[in-house]
């Protein structure tokens, strides 16, 4: 069953701070750019909620862009770059996966990119749209590029921005963590973990103030009652991630495709799990895109030099500029 129904928003804070703010473990009292719907969905036969905004072009030309976050961001952090996509005339949809921001977490939730993929497909089809641009960053790579395997005739182009699961860990060698001990670590997480490992890997150790709204809004996420959920459901999408990499399927994907990748990241998902004489020689996703493209049928690279994991928020003007030229 799938229904719509309105979710109200609630204050961002202003300033950053040390200590996060009580969001809520589904953001219900952080604001999002425009009105958040939902869509329900039966998840191990219970009803749960997948926030999305639907934002209108000004002048439309008829085409769609679906913006899939990454494991560490929400919808509401594609708010600059759908800002500037509406005003060059796409209609812009932006979904809260199931298990995070502003969606349902549900406990009992076996995760795979194949059911974020279903329940995307569906949200797409209740809003008429049957064809459309995908873009993915990070996690929402790995998402766009199952999604564009699964429903191949949906996808007008696809757009990876910084992609995880373009290598497949277990070959290199780093070990299982199961759940339970994901569990553990992602109930540690606080505003200052965040920000230590977002300069490090994201930012190449640069922090500005304009990432404490994402970096806040995640903490937020896990500053109350609600941290157990939310520590689980980063738990279980986490091994989603380690064990579901899209690296053996690339050359499934028939959609025309660009890697936009800014070469400053340092994110190489699972470093922290393996062992220390193995991390040096796990290649950061710059390295391993490289390759990624000769594997897609039909792929660019355009590298964003000086950049790092997050362009669409380290240099939204020239991040927006590069997404235009790629999908016009």
């Amino acid at each position: 069953m799938w229904a719509i129904g309105v979710v109200a928003g609630g204050v961002i804070l202003a300033a950053a701070a040390s200590t996060a703010p009580d969001y809520g473990p589904h953001l219900e009292r952080f604001t999002y750019p425009w009105p958040v719907q939902t869509m329900t969905a039966d998840v191990v036969g219970q009803p749960a909620t997948m926030a999305f905004m639907d934002v209108a072009p000004a002048r439309p030309n008829g085409r769609v862009v679906v913006l899939m976050h990454g494991k560490n961001f929400c919808g509401a952090t594609w708010e600059s770059t759908a800002r500037t996509l509406s005003a060059s005339g796409y209609r812009v949809i932006i979904p809260d996966q199931i298990g995070f921001c502003k969606s349902a977490k549900p406990r009992a939730a076996q995760y795979s990119f194949a059911m974020l993929a279903h329940h995307t497909n569906r949200l797409l089809a209740s809003r008429g749209v049957t064809k459309a641009i995908v873009v993915g960053h990070s996690m929402g790579g790995m998402l766009a590029t199952r999604y564009a395997i699964m429903y191949p005739k949906a996808v007008d182009r696809l757009v990876l921005v910084n992609p995880l699961g373009l290598v497949d860990r277990s070959e290199a060698g780093v070990p299982y963590v199961d759940v339970d001990t994901l569990w553990a670590g992602e109930k540690k997480t606080d505003y200052a973990s965040i920000r230590a490992y977002q300069t490090a890997n994201y930012y190449h150790g640069t922090w500005k103030p304009a990432y404490d709204r994402w970096a806040l809004m995640q903490a937020g996420m896990y500053a109350g009652a609600g941290r157990d959920t939310v520590a689980l459901a980063q738990a279980k999408t986490g091994e989603m991630i380690r064990t579901q990499p899209i690296a053996h399927e690339l050359y499934r994907v028939t959609a025309p495709t660009t890697l936009i990748v800014g070469t400053l990241d340092k994110t190489s998902f699972g470093r922290a799990q393996a062992p220390a004489s193995l991390q040096k020689f796990l290649e950061a996703i710059p390295q391993v895109a490289t390759e990624a493209v000769r594997k897609l049928p039909s792929a660019r690279l355009v590298p964003l030099d000086g950049l790092g994991h997050s362009p669409q928020v380290e240099d939204p003007a020239r991040f927006e500029k590069t997404l235009l030229s790629v999908i016009a």
